[in-house]
């Protein structure tokens, strides 16, 4: 699939992976983020299921301004042992009051966020492919079941659309993977347990072949025993 999708959002976040009390949005739409978007427009709730698919993100015009407000935000403390247990005898299972887990903090919002997107199915195992599903999606949207709306990022930050990209629609910066580049966003987030793989990006008015993003899942390394554990 060669073709450029454009992709339009009025307003969004991308929460950093580390923060905490203040939100911050990471400046560009992530890869992993995408990834989950085109997942939602499929109707595909398995996170692996199109694995090694590639994608080449761009930003068309200039970057998003990011607005900064006071919201309520729910901190759950998900926690093992006797202390769930604690929780538990005291709430009950999966309630959590409002006054012990809501409280003011600060976030910041992107606006107008305008996204260029192409997709590269060539080295995925799925019998459909994304890209293939996608062009169902245009052509045939009544073949595809899904549910909810259709959110870049959190889910209250509902998209205006996705179609094909026009020049029209304006110049294409992209995002270009560089050791060495200023900007980091994150390509595979495990939810389980919030560790992931990153890469660093550099801005080019030219594409190349190093736009390309691969989606995997990063490589887990069997865990060694230290010499006191061994001796026990």
């Amino acid at each position: 699939m060669n073709q450029i999708f454009y992709l339009e959002c009025p307003c969004t976040s991308f929460p950093r992976s580390f923060a905490r009390d203040f939100k911050e949005t990471y400046l560009y739409p992530p890869p992993s983020t995408l990834y989950g978007f085109f997942l939602s427009l499929v109707g595909e709730e398995n996170m692996i299921a199109h694995l090694g698919v590639k994608l080449a993100i761009g930003i068309i015009g200039n970057d998003p301004p990011v607005s900064r407000i006071v919201r309520k935000q729910r901190s759950h403390k998900f926690v093992v042992g006797g202390d769930a247990t604690k929780r538990i005898n005291k709430y009950g299972e999966g309630i959590y009051p409002s006054q012990n887990y809501s409280k003011p903090n600060f976030q910041e919002l992107l606006t107008d966020v305008r996204v260029a997107i192409r997709l590269d199915s060539s080295n995925e195992s799925a019998n459909i492919k994304l890209s293939e599903r996608v062009a169902i999606v245009f052509s045939s949207p009544n073949q595809i079941v899904r549910f909810g709306g259709l959110s870049l990022g959190e889910s209250w930050a509902m998209v205006n659309g996705i179609r094909n990209y026009r020049e029209t629609d304006g110049v294409i910066r992209w995002l270009v993977r560089d050791k060495r580049g200023l900007i980091g966003l994150p390509v595979w987030v495990d939810r389980k347990t919030g560790q992931g793989t990153f890469q660093r990006f550099e801005l080019s008015n030219q594409w190349q072949e190093d736009c390309w993003v691969d989606i995997q899942t990063p490589v887990t390394l069997p865990r060694v025993l230290n010499k006191s554990r061994r001796k026990k």
